[in-house]
């Protein structure tokens, strides 16, 4: 404990005097020295959750500078218009798509077993997939809790360790990890209790990972954007169920392409966690000072007036 707090001190003195020797300026963000960039140019990308919101848009993005993109999702036919629209942005993309559940272990093993048999080598992996389930933990079945964290943490931590060695494969050049994360990984979420839970690990997942593979190369970002407009709310929606409650997500609410610009951006410029736009960046700062006291009453206030859920 003396040495953590001698350390800390120290950091903080050289902090105060030469903060160049821990930080640098790129793309107008501050960054740790150490920090990896990734570049995107014809980078060999796998993508989860594919089949449409964030996932689609980032292979559409991608599609201009990309030079292979895999596409990973459970619904073939969805996943055939995410390469349509690719292949209409650049025809001369290789686009592999593969129809898996990433949830349970055969769908994780069937992705791999694909990379291998098509002879990809990729040099990115973003970590999309995801999904949540509106209500109280006590009303949710155990289906959809296990779902939740078969796809949210354990098919995201598989897919990374079975990936990292594939990435380093050509160690000249920077690897990268791009994870999806969400601004309710910073507060417990009533009604969300679970999913926000899972998105707590993913971002102190990927904190962590930032840190161990700089020194192999690899580029770690974690994305955390706050509500979205996507397919998330339909599939997170029971079938008695309600929505969640809303009030108040205006503020924070940005469109799917700047979400994904802002996470590539970042993963470029070697920041470990970025909160995609203004409203998103201001709650996280909020929350994570805010004293825990005070998040929980706020808490208590909103699930005692939230709509009726089953």
């Amino acid at each position: 404990m003396r040495s953590f707090w001698r350390i800390s001190g120290e950091i903080f003195e050289r902090l105060d005097h030469q903060p160049q020797i821990f930080f640098r300026l790129t793309s107008q963000r501050l960054v740790p020295r150490w920090a990896v960039q990734f570049s995107l140019t014809l980078c060999s990308a796998v993508i989860t959750g594919a089949s449409s919101g964030l996932g689609a848009e980032f292979a559409r993005q991608l599609a201009p500078r990309a030079c292979c993109l895999v596409l990973a999702a459970r619904r073939e036919e969805a996943l055939a218009v995410t390469r349509d629209a690719v292949l209409a942005i650049n025809p001369a993309v290789r686009v592999v798509s593969v129809p898996c559940d990433l949830a349970t272990p055969a769908g994780r093993e069937a992705l791999i077993t694909q990379l291998e048999a098509q002879d990809v080598h990729p040099n990115l992996l973003i970590n999309n997939a995801g999904m949540g389930d509106y209500g109280t933990f006590e009303s949710a079945t155990q289906d959809r809790l296990s779902a939740q964290i078969a796809l949210n943490i354990s098919a995201l931590v598989q897919l990374t360790h079975a990936l990292v060695p594939r990435l380093k494969t050509a160690p000249q050049q920077p690897a990268g990890i791009l994870n999806v994360s969400s601004l309710a990984g910073v507060l417990p979420m009533p009604d969300l209790a679970v999913y926000a839970a899972t998105k707590a690990f993913v971002t102190s997942f990927s904190e962590a990972l930032a840190v161990e593979l700089a020194e192999q190369n690899i580029a770690v970002s974690c994305v955390c954007p706050g509500p979205t407009p996507t397919n998330f709310s339909k599939t997170a929606r029971r079938e008695s169920g309600s929505d969640t409650d809303r009030a108040g997500q205006d503020f924070l609410r940005i469109p799917p392409a700047k979400v994904v610009s802002t996470a590539l951006e970042a993963l470029q410029s070697g920041d470990p966690c970025v909160y995609p736009g203004l409203g998103v960046s201001l709650a996280s700062s909020a929350f994570r000072i805010m004293p825990r006291f005070l998040q929980r009453a706020i808490l208590r206030r909103r699930f005692a007036n939230r709509p009726t859920q089953s």
